[in-house]
C-alpha cells in the first residue's frame, strides 16, 4: 500500500506563539514530528510515501533526503491553500489503489498505524476509512458518530455528541478523487470539510477505533505529545 503525507501547512498556530522551526521539524521527544510519522510508516510496511512540502519547506526536504531506508520518499513541492487542496495535488501520484493518508502532525504509539491498516483491510467496500479515537485535546476536534458496525454516519457538528474523534489518518480509495471539483464548486477548504461532502454524497466511510493520538498545533501540544513518547506512550 502507497501513503501519502500532508506536511505543507505553515503552523500558523505556533509561528503566532514564537515558534519559527518548520513544523515537521518540530521535535518531540528527541526526534522531529515528520521522523515520528515516516518510521512508524516503515514499521507498518509501508513502502512507498509521497510527501508534499509547502515551498519554504527546504529545510524539512533536506532532512528527509539525508534518511536512508524505507520506505522510499517521493517529494511534491508546492504551497497550498488548504489541506483538502494539498490532498488533492497528490492524487497524480498515488495509482488506482487504496492507500493511507497521514498527517504530519499526529503523535502515536508505533503499533497504531500498522493495526489501523489491518482494521481498514477488513472494510474493503469502505470508499474512506478513518483513524478514530476518544481521547480529545483540540480546540477544534472533528467529531464523528458511528453506527454500531461502524459506519460512519455523522461528522462535525452532526455529532458533537459523541465522545469520538478523527486521529488524523485514513485509508481512501482514490475514487473518491471524483468529487474533486463538486467540492471546490461547493467552497469546500480543509479536509475535514471534503470528509464531510464525502459523506454527504453517499460515499461510504467507516471507523476504526486507534489508541491515544495527539495532535500538534500549539504549544502546548509539544508538551503533552513530547510527554506520551516519553512515556513509553501510555494513556
Amino acid at each position: 500500500m502507497k501513503a501519502a503525507l500532508i506536511a505543507a501547512g505553515l503552523g500558523e498556530r505556533l509561528r503566532a506563539a514564537g515558534i519559527t522551526i518548520p513544523k515537521p521539524l518540530i521535535e518531540v521527544a528527541g526526534k522531529p514530528l515528520i521522523d515520528h510519522v515516516i518510521d512508524a510508516a516503515a514499521a507498518a510496511g509501508i513502502d512507498e510515501l509521497v510527501c508534499i512540502f509547502n515551498q519554504q519547506a527546504d529545510a524539512v526536504e533536506r532532512h528527509c533526503r539525508r534518511r536512508a531506508g524505507a520506505p522510499r520518499l517521493q517529494i511534491v513541492r508546492r504551497t497550498t491553500p488548504s489541506s483538502m487542496e494539498s490532498l488533492f495535488a497528490l492524487a497524480p501520484h498515488l495509482g488506482g489503489e487504496r492507500f493511507v493518508l497521514l498527517t504530519v502532525d499526529a503523535v502515536f504509539a508505533p503499533a497504531v498505524l500498522r493495526d489501523f491498516l489491518a482494521a481498514a483491510a477488513q472494510r474493503p467496500a469502505a470508499d474512506a476509512v478513518l483513524a478514530i479515537t476518544d481521547f480529545v485535546d483540540d480546540e477544534k476536534p472533528l467529531r464523528i458518530a458511528l453506527a454500531t458496525d461502524g459506519r460512519v454516519t455523522a461528522l462535525g457538528e452532526q455529532a458533537a455528541a459523541s465522545p469520538l474523534v478523527t486521529a488524523g489518518f485514513y485509508v481512501l480509495h482514490p475514487r473518491v478523487f471524483a468529487e474533486m471539483d463538486a467540492a471546490r464548486a461547493a467552497h469546500c477548504s480543509a479536509l475535514r470539510q471534503y470528509l464531510r461532502h464525502l459523506l454527504a454524497h453517499g460515499y461510504r466511510m467507516d471507523g476504526a477505533r486507534i489508541g491515544k493520538t495527539v495532535d500538534v498545533d500549539r504549544p502546548h501540544d509539544i508538551a503533552v505529545a513530547d510527554a506520551f513518547v516519553r512515556s513509553g506512550f501510555a494513556s
